[in-house]
């Protein structure tokens, strides 16, 4: 793997918001396995079972236990580590959750990147900051065509309009506090992810495990709907890259889409087909359309050529490896297997 370097996060401090999350599990994992000083500040893991809890990460990193909404409380924790480079992952991130709760999902993720953004204005140790957004920031016209980074910013359901807030709140920082600064800033916005360990409601392959575990088809509402699907380790290492060349080069600090390749946007029953392909078992789904559902939107697809222009990155696992990898950690998961094992055996092969 050629883009990032292992050798320069040993011994960095890193702070994550967002860490006992699906995401930020996985990239504690990967920041621990390269010897980082890791602290992630968080609320307690959103689900259960969570892989955060499954693979024994408290034990091995530095865990917070708090509220992104709460800047008394996260700038002590930020001011205790003195850390050099920041990954904000931290969200409310389920698109039909935000309709249920537009309030929380506006404080969270607009209030929880003005608060990070507040620790990092009030400090000078850091050195790289990336917040991590969503390819729904923008103004979805559901063209053909990938978005590009210099497209309007407008995304429609609460969660994916909170985003596109926090995306204007950066930007705003960055041109109000850190012109003249050597703190290099960028936001990444990532497709939609799939891997071992989500257990989300409301997302397509977390529905998958609990129908095969139950062993009951699966129901799938949107099965026409077209995403960029990629496993969650393509991000990840993204987001390392670009946290680590803009620490070295400024220059690079940008805003940046990040996503699979134009063949690996699929539909949702494509993915599913792939999934039961690879379950085996008999493994099978019904069309469960919803009618009078909360909009989403049916298609979206994003054009990553600048990321693989200014860093020469391209992606590694395609849909179906990804898929793949998803079963084999559910597997080891339901079979009772060693999860920080899988997990270090994925990403030492995503990296090979």
């Amino acid at each position: 793997m050629q883009y990032i370097d292992f050798g320069f996060f040993k011994g960095k401090r890193i702070f994550i918001t967002g860490h006992t999350g699906f995401k930020g599990a996985w990239l504690c994992r990967i920041l621990l396995l390269a010897g980082a000083e890791v602290t992630g500040y968080s609320l307690e893991p959103p689900t259960c079972p969570n892989l955060f809890s499954l693979a024994g990460l408290e034990k091995r990193m530095n865990s917070v236990i708090g509220d992104v909404r709460n800047l008394t409380a996260m700038k002590i924790a930020f001011d205790t580590v003195q850390p050099e480079i920041v990954l904000h992952l931290a969200a409310q991130p389920i698109v039909r959750e935000s309709y249920r709760a537009p309030a929380y999902t506006y404080e969270t993720n607009v209030m929880g990147t003005v608060n990070i953004l507040e620790c990092i204005r009030q400090s000078c140790c850091v050195k790289s900051f990336l917040n991590v957004t969503t390819d729904k920031v923008y103004q979805n016209n559901e063209w053909v065509w990938g978005y590009r980074e210099n497209e309007p910013l407008d995304g429609y359901d609460p969660y994916s309009n909170s985003k596109s807030c926090s995306e204007l709140v950066t930007h705003s920082y960055q041109s109000s506090f850190f012109s003249d600064r050597e703190v290099a800033i960028s936001t990444a916005r990532a497709g939609n992810v799939i891997g071992g360990g989500d257990f989300a409601n409301d997302r397509i392959i977390p529905d998958c495990v609990r129908a095969v575990a139950a062993g009951i088809p699966i129901i799938v509402r949107n099965p026409h709907s077209t995403r960029p699907y990629q496993h969650v380790l393509e991000p990840l290492f993204a987001y390392l890259m670009i946290a680590q060349r803009q620490y070295e080069n400024p220059f690079l600090a940008g805003w940046y889409n990040v996503g699979p390749d134009e063949f690996d946007c699929m539909t949702t029953g494509e993915l599913v087909d792939m999934f039961c392909k690879s379950w085996g078992y008999g493994a099978g789904w019904i069309n469960n359309s919803e009618v009078n559902a909360p909009h989403e939107a049916n298609f979206l697809k994003l054009d990553c050529a600048k990321l693989k222009t200014a860093f020469g990155w391209k992606p590694r696992w395609h849909a179906g490896e990804a898929v793949e990898k998803t079963v084999e950690w559910t597997k080891c998961w339901l079979s009772g297997g060693d999860i920080s094992a899988e997990m270090d055996r994925e990403i030492r092969a995503y990296v090979c």
